[in-house]
């Protein structure tokens, strides 16, 4: 009789660490910011060369200071699965954002002012060539950020890591 309670507290145990390491996996990785998942760690450091869009001349730059308060807008399904500025193909599901100046591979806190919510995201392409924002992101990012619907948003962009490489 003791041996039955034994092995079936030995099954008990053994199922129930199995059941938590499957609840931990589908956890989904989450940070302090709450994220969903982190951003891509595949993206080439490429600073890049000034160069016009429309007019207008941008000088990229590393700059580790950068700290702005604009607009931000997403992309998505047009653009997924084309090249970006590095030549890797967008992917609507990443954690990924276009800069204009920051060089790819850099990674940017962006914060969503009318809630709060903040994602780490990569520099992976070049743009947005608007005026009215400072940053696109991909469509993970912008829902995580909880504004798909709008399209855009007020949000903080500051400076988190450095490219790798």
């Amino acid at each position: 009789m003791i041996r039955f309670f034994r092995k079936f507290q030995i099954k008990q145990a053994t199922m129930l660490l199995l059941v938590a390491t499957i609840l931990a996996a589908c956890g989904g990785g989450g940070t302090a910011t709450g994220q969903a998942k982190a951003p891509p760690a595949d993206i080439p450091y490429k600073l890049g060369k000034p160069y016009k869009v429309a007019g207008v001349r941008y000088v990229p730059r590393d700059d580790r200071s950068y700290d702005r308060t604009g607009m931000a807008s997403w992309y998505g399904k047009d653009f997924h699965g084309k090249p970006t500025a590095t030549g890797r193909k967008y992917n609507m599901y990443e954690m990924t954002a276009a800069h204009t100046t920051l060089p790819t591979g850099t990674q940017v806190r962006v914060t969503n002012l009318a809630n709060g919510r903040s994602v780490i995201v990569v520099i992976a392409d070049r743009g947005p060539f608007s005026k009215k924002r400072i940053i696109d992101l991909s469509y993970a990012a912008a829902k995580h950020l909880g504004f798909i619907k709008q399209g855009t948003a007020k949000v903080r962009v500051t400076y988190y890591k450095p490219a790798r490489g």
